[in-house]
């Protein structure tokens, strides 16, 4: 059995991990759109493409990791390897060089953000397929999932607490005033982010280095075990052969997608709409008090609902979707009706990252049990498949969302007002946008996301049938088929 020092160097990792992820998928379109004005049309393109590359990179990389032998094992290799990359990557990906052209920074971001999904894959592929390599099966490898999807819930939360508090610091501590031969193009608003972006980036990626290093090293890998490696065509028998499994994936990025839509959006909406000199303070102030609500739920809020008031997985599910959808029309009602004030804003924030943190833990669980269903009508576990497509699909909503916040930014025309800028948080860059922006902007940020969730909310009660009595009945008669 696993101790707990395993446990939490596993966890550590999915930390470490999933800020990266986080940073990524919630301020690469600001940093390319914003500070340095590239296209937002092209940042969509880039995002979405990268997005399909990984439908075919992470089934490549499954097999380079499954024929992969060592006396090191077959997983921790790549984990270092791609956490060593990923991290570099991810660095150069925040520190473009400011003197390129429109042209030039296109091209930069693309070739930065393909390789980071490339160099992301190869440690968070093996991350993932590890887990039989160092559990014995059962409730220590389900409980395992569940604690290292909570832990990287952990990280993502982090990175949503701490990046607008640390970047402006950083970005005062490292300079606001560009070179003379650039201070036409960067005024020192943008400058200061500039160098706030580069230098945070340099310490997340020197915490996942270290996270990383230490759960390898603590883990103690079993380098004879199998891998099954996940093929695109296993991805689809699976699916189309597991009901259920199709549903949840479908519920995935259902609900991943209209968290990104908004988790892209919600910057501009304070920078552009709420507006204010200090603007950065209240995302700041927002995000701080969101990050922490998501990491309660997951560790107070589900169990609480699932122990305590003896609620099953689909009622709190039910609940949870319908906490966000209420949140959603609360900020949409709030901005509408002129409230300018960053407090109020601080409860359907609550409720929306309250929801994501039940999510988290409740979709993989729902996952590990379209594990037993598949088992009793297929006579076939695709425990590895299923899992593995998880994180492709939580990729292709980020790709997804990215696409549709760019395209919005690109017909809503939002853009920094940089006349006269002469500090990072002292300008007001709401003046000048017009009612018309800033109406669109509230809609897609809030509207788009109800709509797709209550899709996705008639897609899972119609199909998903996977109640706790029902995931009973399967275990009893998967052990009787056994002991025949």
């Amino acid at each position: 059995m696993l101790g707990l020092k395993e446990k939490l160097s596993y966890g550590l990792g999915a930390v470490g991990k999933d800020m990266v992820y986080m940073l990524s998928a919630s301020y690469i379109l600001y940093y390319f759109q914003d500070i340095l004005g590239v296209s937002a049309a092209a940042m969509g393109v880039i995002l979405l493409a990268a997005r399909v590359f990984d439908a075919f990179n992470d089934p490549i990389m499954g097999v380079v990791v499954a024929k992969t032998k060592t006396r090191w094992g077959k997983f921790r290799p790549w984990l270092l390897i791609g956490t060593l990359t990923n991290a570099v990557v991810l660095f150069l990906m925040f520190a473009a060089p400011p003197r390129l052209d429109a042209a030039g920074l296109v091209a930069y971001a693309a070739v930065t953000y393909i390789l980071w999904g490339v160099t992301y894959t190869m440690m968070d592929i093996p991350y993932w397929s590890m887990i039989p390599a160092f559990t014995s099966g059962g409730k220590e490898r389900e409980g395992l999932t569940t604690l290292a999807r909570s832990c990287a819930g952990v990280g993502s939360a982090i990175i949503s607490i701490a990046t607008m508090i640390v970047v402006p610091l950083l970005g005062k501590m490292f300079g606001s005033t560009a070179p003379a031969d650039l201070i036409h193009r960067y005024p020192s608003s943008q400058w200061a982010e500039l160098n706030g972006f580069k230098f945070f980036t340099l310490g997340v990626s020197v915490l996942f280095v270290i996270f990383t290093l230490v759960m390898c090293l603590t883990i103690k890998e079993k380098s004879s075990v199998d891998m099954k490696t996940a093929k695109i065509s296993e991805m689809f028998r699976a699916l189309l052969q597991n009901d259920q499994a199709m549903c949840v994936v479908l519920t995935i990025v259902v609900i991943n997608i209209a968290l990104y839509i908004t988790s892209n959006l919600v910057i501009y909406f304070f920078k552009y709409d709420l507006g204010g000199t200090s603007w950065n303070d209240s995302y700041a102030l927002f995000n701080m008090v969101g990050g922490g609500t998501q990491i309660l739920a997951m560790m107070i809020l589900y169990p609480f609902l699932r122990n305590l008031l003896k609620l099953n997985n689909i009622k709190i599910f039910y609940v949870s979707i319908s906490m966000s959808i209420i949140g959603y029309i609360a900020l949409f009602a709030m901005a509408t009706l002129g409230v300018n004030n960053v407090v109020p804003f601080l409860i359907p924030g609550v409720l929306v990252m309250a929801s994501a943190g039940v999510n988290n833990v409740i979709i993989t669980v729902f996952l590990a049990n379209t594990v037993d269903y598949g088992d009793l009508k297929n006579g076939r576990r695709d425990e590895s498949v299923i899992f593995s497509m998880q994180t492709f699909v939580v990729k292709l909503a980020s790709g997804v969302s990215a696409f549709i916040a760019s395209i919005a930014l690109s017909v809503l025309k939002l853009k920094q007002y940089t006349d006269g800028a002469a500090g990072f948080a002292n300008i007001d860059f709401s003046i000048g946008v017009s009612a018309a922006s800033k109406m669109g902007l509230r809609m897609v940020m809030t509207v788009v996301p109800v709509i797709v969730l209550l899709g996705g909310l008639v897609i899972f009660k119609k199909h998903f049938i996977l109640t706790d009595a029902k995931i009973e009945e399967i275990n009893s008669e998967l052990k009787a088929r056994k002991s025949v």
